[in-house]
């Protein structure tokens, strides 16, 4: 029976009670858990020996005209899929619980978090190390598991943990996709049918342009034109960006080297904004 937490005391008085020999693994989320989400709880298990999930809502990671309102909770279905997935905890806390009513500090990360994604949604990543960071106070786990489909989200934690000096392992976890390319996420039952069947161009213009690297092309510039070209074959797809950048600093690049680069797309599909990526090494 998986153990639920709803204060910052049970989280602590949990932690307490574990063996000081084993290693506790920790998966944070935002809930409207799927397979993707899954292959991180399982991850986590393969290298700790408990293991424990949040759901959380984090609200200042959503900007002013984002969908905190109508973001997903099915919290009895997740509670299921946790349980399923050998999860020993969860921590669910109120949003009161994690920010008192005059809460004024905030953890920003000044470099990473400036491109893609940071550079589109203002304060994104502001709410992202401020929540993770108080996550890892409570918890105190040993590893923690994120996922690649989220590569920004990743290289900015990696970066605040490395940083300030934290005892946290960091792990990512593959992207998990569906049978036509698309990468799960939450925010893909916004998706109208038609959307929906639009959707695998994102990954397709990825692969497009690793299908040109992999041919020996190594100039940054055409690589994202191809990637590019091929998304703009699908008329419902609008692009927020498409960059190939470095894999750690996520700054542009000229050429790839031997560290390699990140493919990284953005898009909207109707109201819907997906992200995507993929490593080349």
């Amino acid at each position: 029976m998986i153990t639920i937490l709803r204060t910052i005391a049970e989280v602590r008085a949990w932690r307490d009670s574990l063996p000081g020999t084993e290693k506790l693994g920790f998966v944070p989320t935002m809930g409207a858990l799927h397979a993707g989400h899954i292959s991180l709880m399982e991850l986590a298990r393969r290298h700790a020996d408990r293991t424990i999930a949040s759901i959380f809502v984090n609200p200042l990671q959503f900007g002013p005209n984002e969908d905190l309102s109508k973001y997903p909770r099915p919290i009895e279905q997740d509670l299921a899929l946790l349980e399923a997935a050998g999860v020993d905890a969860v921590f669910l806390p109120p949003v009161h619980e994690l920010y008192p009513p005059d809460a004024s500090t905030f953890v920003t990360e000044d470099s990473v978090s400036s491109h893609l994604c940071g550079a589109v949604r203002p304060g994104h990543f502001r709410g992202v190390t401020t929540v993770v960071l108080k996550l890892f106070n409570i918890v105190a786990p040993d590893l923690a598991v994120f996922g690649q489909k989220d590569a920004q989200q990743c290289v900015v934690i990696e970066r605040m943990v490395r940083d300030l000096n934290l005892r946290v392992q960091i792990l990512r976890g593959p992207i998990v996709r569906e049978a036509d390319g698309l990468a799960l996420s939450s925010r893909n039952i916004y998706l109208e049918p038609a959307d929906r069947q639009a959707a695998p161009a994102i990954f397709r213009s990825l692969e497009a342009a690793r299908k040109a690297f992999e041919g020996g092309e190594r100039h940054a510039v055409t690589l994202a034109a191809i990637g590019r070209a091929s998304l703009a074959t699908e008329p419902r797809i609008a692009p927020q960006y498409w960059e190939v950048r470095h894999p750690q600093s996520l700054e542009p690049i000229s050429t790839i080297g031997p560290e390699g680069a990140l493919l990284a797309v953005a898009a909207h599909l109707g109201s819907t904004r997906l992200i995507d990526n993929l490593l080349l090494a």
